[in-house]
């Protein structure tokens, strides 16, 4: 075979190689006409090589819209350098706009001038779209998690941040591109971090769902409660991963305190109602059964209250009360529990109390309220005096209504033998 056929066979065979390349490669010369298409080329105009040959762009691009394209081709022929970018361009043909991954690059004659230009050019029109639909889901998706009421993480087994949302970024007082990459040890105090792994490991460990109640507290000083989910989040070929959702309840939980403390609390005194301290009692005069405990019952009364009422007013009354009970509070000590009874009745409980150490107590409580002055907005003082029953725990009660049964007997006792007494049953 001679030289030229040899040539002959290289060059058909470097073009079977460029015609069945996807990417769309060409030269043109100086004056931007093509010099050579591969096949893919030809394909994209739907014109053959004679079609293409000689030929330039504004036969096959529509120019007004494709103004990179001639842009590039100048400053890689006019300035010699390489270029590499992206380009949109119509294609007459298909009637469409396309996006190219082009690289465009000088073309030198024997003289080392340049006399034309070689290009390779890359359809990333599906990319870019499939692209654009992947940002418009990522900011929709962050525009959701950011306004949900709700603070949204993702952390993997080694304690990292893959993701945070804005309310996370505010309550840790970071912007969130502070926190991903970095583990909680790093943005969090020690003890906050290791309080929230417990139940991150749980997660981990089980490979399940887990609900927690959280709590924490705020630079001011104020406890925080949420309620955290957290799910796990297993990636193929990397670490495994939790999804977590925490909501602030503080707001729920102190109104179901209050509700829980309005529900067993004497709304004028603050002290126990009769609900709660029933309930209470209850308790003690089983564990004072079960354990062979001393436990005494006090009930108290103010003496002549109906008469406070008519004289000084109902307003007057209710201070009575409160100023009572006040004094009632002073004396206790924490084992033992106050309540209001009902009206100006209240009962002291006294929990591993013998009658004797009652009786004295008793004597301290009436002799102080005897000295009781209470003024307010109405003519004069008000001075009054409390009557007191007193009854202790016996083996043979059966229920805890026995012991209240006899303190009750034992306060109208000291009322009927002239009040201002203490009396024990």
């Amino acid at each position: 075979m001679t030289k030229e056929e040899n040539i002959a066979a290289f060059d058909k065979i470097k073009n079977q190689v460029l015609d069945s390349i996807d990417s769309f490669i060409y030269t043109k010369d100086l004056f931007g006409k093509y010099t050579y298409a591969n096949q893919a080329v030809l394909n994209l105009f739907e014109k053959n090589l004679a079609e293409v040959i000689g030929f330039d762009d504004s036969h096959f691009f529509d120019l007004a819209l494709s103004t990179e394209l001639q842009i590039n081709d100048r400053l890689v022929m006019d300035q010699a350098i390489r270029v590499e970018s992206e380009e949109s361009n119509f294609i007459k043909a298909k009637n469409e706009m396309h996006i190219y991954k082009v690289v465009k690059k000088p073309l030198y004659n024997s003289e080392g001038i340049v006399d034309g230009m070689c290009g390779i050019s890359t359809d990333i029109t599906a990319e870019k779209k499939l692209q654009e639909q992947v940002n418009e889901q990522s900011y929709l998706l962050d525009t959701m998690l950011n306004n949900i009421d709700a603070h949204i993480y993702v952390k993997d087994c080694e304690r990292t941040f893959l993701y945070v949302n804005n309310r996370v970024a505010k309550l840790f007082g970071n912007n969130a591109e502070n926190i991903i990459g970095k583990k909680d040890t790093e943005i969090l105090p020690k003890e906050v971090a290791e309080h929230f792994y417990q139940s991150d490991k749980q997660v981990f460990s089980t490979n399940k769902k887990q609900v927690i109640e959280e709590t924490t507290e705020s630079d001011d000083g104020e406890t925080c409660h949420y309620i955290s989910t957290k799910v796990p989040f297993n990636r193929p070929d990397k670490l495994p991963a939790l999804i977590g959702f925490s909501t602030d309840v503080t707001e729920l939980f102190n109104l179901k305190e209050e509700f829980k403390k309005r529900a067993n609390t004497d709304p004028l005194t603050n002290l126990y109602n009769r609900r709660f301290f029933t309930k209470q009692a209850g308790r003690e005069y089983q564990r004072a059964k079960r354990y062979s405990l001393s436990m005494t019952l006090m009930s108290i009364d103010i003496d002549h209250f109906k008469s406070i009422n008519d004289q000084y007013g109902h307003p007057a009354g209710d201070q009575v009360l409160i100023k009572v009970a006040k004094q009632l509070q002073e004396n206790l000590r924490q084992t033992d529990i106050l309540a209001r009874i009902g009206g100006e009745e209240f009962s002291i409980l006294l929990p591993e109390t013998s009658s004797q150490s009652a009786m004295i107590f008793a004597e301290r409580i009436r002799e102080n309220q005897s000295k009781l002055t209470i003024t307010g907005d109405w003519q004069g003082s008000i001075t009054l005096s409390v009557s007191i029953g007193i009854s202790s725990f016996l083996s043979s009660d059966v229920a805890f209504d026995d012991l209240f049964s006899r303190a009750d007997k034992a306060l109208y006792q000291a009322k009927n033998s002239g009040r201002n007494k203490v009396f024990y049953l």
